[in-house]
């Protein structure tokens, strides 16, 4: 063989054989960073705290019979205005109490007729409704709500309206509620990256759970128990 063609040919066969090296490595090098890339372990943060309610919302229900409309409205303005008196006398500003318009019930056009007729063919409920941040104030004044019967007030309990108390500043307790979350969170990877013989890394990705505000048990719904839960993955490392 022509030795002028031989040696471009060896050379060139040199040249694929260590390009092809070459990426093989690069690849090999390319593949260990993605499956390093996808180390990494999803865990949850928790955080809690009890609150106190902020915010008192009190509707004031009674009600009152007659069998004249015009005479059961001036019945229930009156007893709306000893309702409002009361409220004042409990060191409550006009602004925070509203009145709700009356819902009136008539008997007679629901069919009570004859013996099963009510007394009164009209039942008027109507309600005076506190709004109040003064939430031991307000609670104080439910108690002593009797002097209100005492002047013949009839009030009634209702289960459409009742009293609900409300945490209203979550805006301020939000960071470090998110903070001590992802704390937690860190924590439960550093767990896990010590069970698997890794460590860990930077966050890869992170959600915010919802915020809820629940009662902290029946008896006292003036205490609020605030809860957020936070996703965190975090890259692990040799």
């Amino acid at each position: 063989m022509d030795r002028d063609k031989v040696a471009p040919a060896a050379l060139l066969g040199l040249s694929i054989m260590a390009g092809l090296a070459l990426g093989g490595y690069l690849f090999g090098l390319g593949v260990s960073r993605i499956k390093t890339a996808d180390r990494y372990v999803t865990v949850k943060g928790f955080a809690e705290r009890e609150v106190e309610a902020d915010l008192v919302v009190w509707p004031v229900v009674f009600n009152a019979t007659g069998n004249d409309l015009a005479a059961l409205q001036e019945r229930i303005e009156s007893d709306a205005r000893k309702v409002s008196e009361f409220l004042e006398s409990q060191g409550f500003p006009k602004e925070e109490a509203s009145f709700s318009s009356p819902r009136i019930t008539d008997f007679e056009s629901q069919g009570y007729r004859g013996p099963d007729r009510p007394a009164n063919r009209y039942n008027a409920e109507a309600s005076v409704i506190l709004r109040s941040g003064k939430i031991a104030q307000a609670r104080q004044a439910m108690q002593r709500s009797g002097e209100l019967i005492k002047k013949g007030v009839a009030l009634v309990r209702s289960y459409e309206e009742r009293t609900t108390y409300l945490y209203t500043a979550l805006e301020k307790i939000k960071p470090e509620m998110i903070a001590e979350a992802t704390k937690d969170a860190r924590r439960a990877a550093e767990k896990f990256a010590v069970d698997s013989g890794s460590r860990v890394g930077a966050i890869r990705n992170a959600q915010q759970g919802l915020f809820s505000i629940e009662d902290r048990d029946s008896f006292s719904p003036e205490y609020k128990k605030v809860r957020v839960v936070t996703t965190v993955q975090y890259f692990l490392g040799d």
